[in-house]
């Protein structure tokens, strides 16, 4: 059974995420502020360290210079995102309506122009294709919401058995139900780009038997790769090619 997540493993959304991201800053920081429209790079070096999508509204007004600056986001991510909370007087929940009232609006409005703001790693898309064409399930666990997740999957004509969105709960909670469920019997390959997440997972007990991938081609930090604990593995795209099987 292969479980992967979506953001940053199946598909690019980095201009989406920007997209949106200025349009939820924009409608919740004071009139006359001004973000610029092309994605920034201070944006791009920072969206690997976001856990939850509504973070990234807390980032566009960063560079919009209503919250901690960019250099204090890298230098201490979390500290950085609790401050600009508090100073601009928002919450998570707010910024995650805000987020999905923007992404609403934007299917609503114009769905081929924010679908085609996410773009399918070539690799990845051939291997789940096959996937599908066997006839072997897979299923998707990410923190986007799984209607938008449902929605960017259908327009590549991609059936996973199951897509396990944010309303589930955290990663390692959802495969802890799912092996308590008799998902799979012997393992389960899980893919993701964030390493954290892969961390989490190998220290729940109960899911020993996940196997771990760390995505090469994800929004991954330069040292993410770099001397992975036992039992976490680099899945570079090459190896799709082969057989699910013989994946790490």
């Amino acid at each position: 059974m292969l479980i992967s997540d979506f953001d940053g493993v199946i598909v690019d959304g980095m201009e989406e995420y920007w997209w949106s991201a200025r349009r939820v800053a924009l409608s919740m920081l004071p009139a006359g502020a001004e973000l610029p429209e092309p994605l920034p790079e201070p944006f791009r070096q920072l969206r690997p360290r976001v856990l939850h999508g509504w973070e990234m509204g807390v980032l566009a007004a960063s560079i919009a210079g209503w919250a901690e600056p960019a250099s204090a986001f890298a230098a201490d991510y979390s500290g950085a995102l609790a401050a600009s909370l508090k100073r601009l007087g928002w919450t998570p929940q707010q910024l995650t309506t805000a987020l999905d009232a923007v992404r609403r609006g934007a299917i609503a409005d114009d769905r081929a122009a924010w679908l085609a703001l996410h773009r399918p790693y070539p690799w990845m898309l051939a291997a789940l294709q096959r996937l599908d064409a066997a006839g072997e399930p897979w299923r998707v666990l990410t923190t986007k919401s799984a209607g938008f997740t449902a929605e960017l999957l259908a327009c590549h004509g991609l059936r996973p058995q199951r897509i396990h969105g944010r309303e589930d709960g955290p990663k390692p909670e959802v495969l802890l139900r799912l092996r308590a469920e008799g998902l799979w019997r012997d393992k389960v390959l899980f893919l993701e780009d964030r390493r954290l997440t892969l961390e989490a997972v190998r220290a729940t007990p109960g899911l020993e038997s996940v196997v771990c991938c760390l995505v090469s081609w994800g929004y991954l930090l330069p040292e993410d790769g770099e001397a992975l604990p036992p039992g976490l593995a680099l899945l570079r795209p090459e190896q799709l090619e082969q057989p699910l099987a013989q994946w790490p």
